[in-house]
């Protein structure tokens, strides 16, 4: 550095101390106070003991983890180079083929008419929550491919040609709550299908993709499927955890949508609802992003066309969604399977029978009275109320959106009061609707999720409506019961911020504010006219209790 520099440098740090030495003299007191109260020293020791910590346990931590990283890294590199031998012996394998090669010298294989590659991969999608243990069974499922299948459920204790009799006859699909075509048709049209047995007391002598063969055991996590390293196929076991359709889960590729599906018909008829511009505003920037997606696939250097695992995925996922209730229908009619006619029932049994069929007849006349008579009556007196509440929405609803001329306001648009009870009487009058949409999931499998988004946005209002009503009374509530103390805290309040405090402020700022040098003229100027409305406001304030 140029000696002139620090000269000018030594220069302004000793004007600066100068000017600045009560700063200075208070940072050497601090100093001395730390010293003498031990406050350096304690200081050296915590850093003594963290550097002891951190020589002692967190340098060999740090070494340990790079030198098992290191080992990591060396058999990842080992198998890489197994596996591109392998990719070498494949492609030598379907040279081989094309010069007239056996489909044995090629790697093919044969299993019931289908051609199996080798080294090819095989997902079997299995439930968590499939029945474990020894017992035997038969595994029940949608077959997507050869070499992808999804298992619905085990059904234990019965013999595998007889649930494939069971299946073709369709015993296991009897007394469905809803039509089973609306099932297969989500799940890409195809019924379900015996994959293979469980626990089977004799094992196969090889693989067959067509039939696995499973073993289970009651503490395991997942299943062993039969594979010998022969047949050269990988196998991989994907557990999921059933969505429940009763609770409205599923799983999806695209997140779900809370736009009504009803909206563009209302919209077109002339019936516009209070969420039609949301939802259309929605709409657009859905379809904006999606055009963004595929311009951005547009301008990739390299286009993978989709495999077949792929281009199932989004089946599978249906089939995921589906499974619960599938499942659960299958085990119902599992007794089914195999059954014998039953045997005619003794005199003890038969009275037993009549008492319990006459008070099932109690009860049924109970319920038939209840339903045929008190029901239709109460519900005839709701809809009357609901009709005559809706009818004053609407007279309401028109007194808020009328206007004195075509460019004057509405009174909705000049009051916030009335802006918000525009708006509730606008929900309460779509409520309706939402539930006779909502009613549709009632005569459908829950597993169909084409119904959900107008359940949330039903709930959704109906609970933004009810947080809005216990907020106000609880706060109303609160002002009534102590009406004296709020006024006091909020007089209280504002005489503290608004008045005193900016007075504070103002007057700090009329003097040299930290040692800020002003146009002295100017900010007594400035700050009397401001102290002067401050006044004028307080004394507005004052006089308003």
């Amino acid at each position: 550095m140029h000696p002139f520099s620090i000269l000018t440098l030594g220069i302004f740090l000793a004007g600066y101390i100068t000017a600045r030495w009560d700063l200075v003299r208070q940072l050497y007191e601090l100093a001395i106070f730390a010293w003498d109260h031990g406050v350096v020293s304690r200081a050296l020791k915590g850093f003594a003991i963290l550097s002891v910590v951190f020589v002692l346990i967190v340098i060999p931590l740090e070494r340990i983890a790079t030198r098992e990283a290191e080992v990591v890294r060396h058999s990842l590199t080992h198998k890489h180079n197994r596996s591109l031998h392998l990719h070498s012996t494949r492609e030598y394998s379907a040279v081989a083929f094309l010069r007239g090669s056996s489909f044995e010298d090629a790697g093919l294989s044969s299993h019931y008419g289908t051609m199996t590659t080798r080294n090819a991969l095989m997902r079997i999608f299995w439930p968590s929550d499939a029945p474990k243990g020894d017992y035997p069974g038969v595994l029940v499922g949608w077959r997507n491919s050869e070499l992808d299948i999804l298992v619905v459920t085990i059904l234990q204790h019965v013999e595998l040609r007889k649930v494939v009799n069971a299946l073709q006859v369709e015993a296991l699909y009897r007394n469905p709550p809803h039509p089973l075509e609306h099932i297969f048709d989500r799940c890409g049209g195809s019924r379900l299908q015996v994959l293979g047995s469980v626990n089977s007391q004799s094992p196969p002598n090889s693989f067959d993709p067509q039939q696995i063969f499973v073993e289970t055991r009651k503490n395991g996590r997942f299943p062993q499927v039969y594979c010998p390293a022969d047949c050269e196929i990988t196998l991989q076991i994907i557990s999921f955890d059933r969505p429940h359709p009763t609770r409205m889960q599923y799983m999806s590729l695209e997140p779900i949508s809370l736009a009504l599906g009803d909206k563009s018909e209302n919209a077109t008829a002339g019936g516009a609802t209070p969420f039609d511009k949301i939802d259309s505003d929605e709409r657009s920037e859905r379809q904006r992003k999606k055009e963004l997606v595929e311009k951005l696939k547009q301008h990739t250097v390299v286009k993978h066309p989709r495999t077949q695992k792929e281009i199932h995925l989004p089946r599978i996922l249906n089939q995921i969604n589906c499974s619960y209730e599938m499942a659960a229908l299958l085990q119902k009619n599992v007794g089914l399977v195999g059954a014998r006619p039953k045997r005619s029932l003794s005199v003890s049994e038969r009275v037993v029978e009549s008492a319990q069929n006459a008070y099932t007849y109690v009860l049924v006349l109970i319920w038939h009275i209840l339903t045929v008579w008190v029901y239709p009556v109460a519900l005839q007196l709701f809809i009357l109320g609901l009709m005559a509440l809706r009818i004053a929405a609407e007279l309401v609803l028109r007194v808020l959106e009328w206007r004195l001329t075509s460019e004057s306001p509405a009174l909705k648009d000049t009051s916030a009061t009335a802006q918000q009870v525009d708006i509730r009487l606008q929900q309460f009058c779509y409520w309706p609707i939402q539930y006779l949409t909502l009613l549709r999931r009632r005569a459908d499998w829950e597993s169909i999720t084409t119904n959900h988004p107008e359940y949330i946005r039903f709930f959704n209002s109906l609970w933004l409506v009810a947080n809005d009503v216990i907020i106000g009374i609880a706060l109303g509530s609160y002002i009534i019961e102590n009406a004296n103390f709020v006024g006091s805290q909020v007089d209280t309040v504002l005489g503290t911020w608004s008045i005193e405090g900016l007075s504070r402020i103002i007057t700090w700022l009329m003097d040299w504010p930290a040692g800020l040098k002003l146009n002295t003229e100017l900010a007594a100027f400035l700050g009397d006219l401001f102290l002067w409305v401050i006044d004028y406001w307080g004394g507005k304030i004052v006089s308003i209790p």
